[in-house]
């Protein structure tokens, strides 16, 4: 009776999972996407706005199109600093949240860190900070080289630095593995297989899996992005057209993502069955579903807290 509720409760924790995969529409969107995070140092001691800009000109994005600031964030702002940060971009150039779309962030920070993700963070980037008292910075093009990266503009010098390539490779690979650990080894313990042995198995599974997957999807996406992001940013109303007309199954074979990590849970289920001890086949297959399942979706979420704080520490 014991193993029976046991199995039944473990039943509902998939079923659980298996409707959150179903009912989040956001989860549709699959893969790494551009991020740029920028942060300031010796900055202004009075309230300042910063916003990355992109070459081109920003009526090509239609108007309802995703990203860029919401009418309630633009009236939360003080209208006339945004009205001077608007006004010193230069010509040929336009503001990504202030102007654009396809872009998530925040022109306004507290801690001088400032975040831009999404499908329109360009390749090629200015960074622009205006300042209450009308004190204007407006850096020379910066070429994004990581498809996640950071760069730090030191208000007092007037310069931007970013760093070396294999710092994004390293950050790249933290922020996606350590929450994949975290998650998994949470559930690990849930699962009650904790013994010296089935620990060193399940480090070893996944340095070979979520470990392989991650350091494949950064080295080939840190430095080019996705196939769909390098489509985005060519083409952004055959974009729009192509998320109003749907187009989920061809976004969840995107780069392979999809099927490698049908491929991982497979791998991990043979391997959990084979190399555990004081379980059950069943548990150890039913623990590698679960696992994968929500190191999937939580690793979503946990993506951007972890990322942030791991270029706040190396870099």
């Amino acid at each position: 009776m014991k193993k029976r509720s046991a199995f039944l409760k473990r039943g509902l924790l998939l079923f659980l999972l298996a409707a959150a995969l179903l009912t989040v529409p956001v989860f549709a969107d699959f893969g790494p996407k551009p991020q740029l995070t920028v942060r300031v140092e010796n900055g202004p001691e009075e309230l300042y706005y910063l916003d990355i800009l992109a070459e081109g000109d920003a009526s090509r994005y239609r108007e309802g199109t995703v990203g860029g600031l919401s009418e309630e964030e633009r009236s939360a702002l003080d209208q006339a600093l945004l009205a001077d940060l608007t006004a010193a971009v230069p010509e040929g150039w336009y503001g990504c949240l202030t102007q654009g779309r396809l872009v998530w962030g925040n022109i306004d920070s507290e801690d001088g860190v400032f975040q831009f993700g999404y499908l329109g963070v360009p390749d090629v980037y200015r960074i622009l900070l205006v300042t209450k008292s009308g004190e204007t910075f407006l850096s020379e093009p910066v070429e994004r080289q990581a498809l996640q990266s950071p760069a730090a503009v030191d208000w007092a010098a007037r310069t931007v630095k970013t760093p070396p390539l294999w710092k994004g490779y390293i950050v790249q690979f933290l922020a996606t593995f350590l929450p994949t650990l975290a998650i998994e080894g949470l559930l690990f313990l849930l699962f009650r297989l904790w013994s010296r042995r089935n620990a060193l198995v399940f480090l070893g599974v996944n340095l070979l899996t979520q470990g392989g997957l991650t350091l494949w999807s950064s080295l080939r996406t840190v430095r080019h992005g996705s196939f769909w992001a390098r489509m985005l940013q060519s083409d952004l109303e055959s974009a729009v057209r192509f998320f109003d007309a749907g187009g989920l199954l061809a976004q969840l074979g995107d780069d392979w993502l999809l099927p490698a990590e049908l491929l991982i849970l497979l791998t991990e289920a043979v391997l959990y069955r084979k190399l555990f001890r004081d379980c059950s086949k069943k548990r150890a297959a039913l623990y590698a579903l679960a696992a994968n399942l929500c190191s999937f979706l939580l690793g979503l979420y946990l993506a951007e807290p972890v990322w942030r704080i791991i270029v706040d520490t190396i870099l």
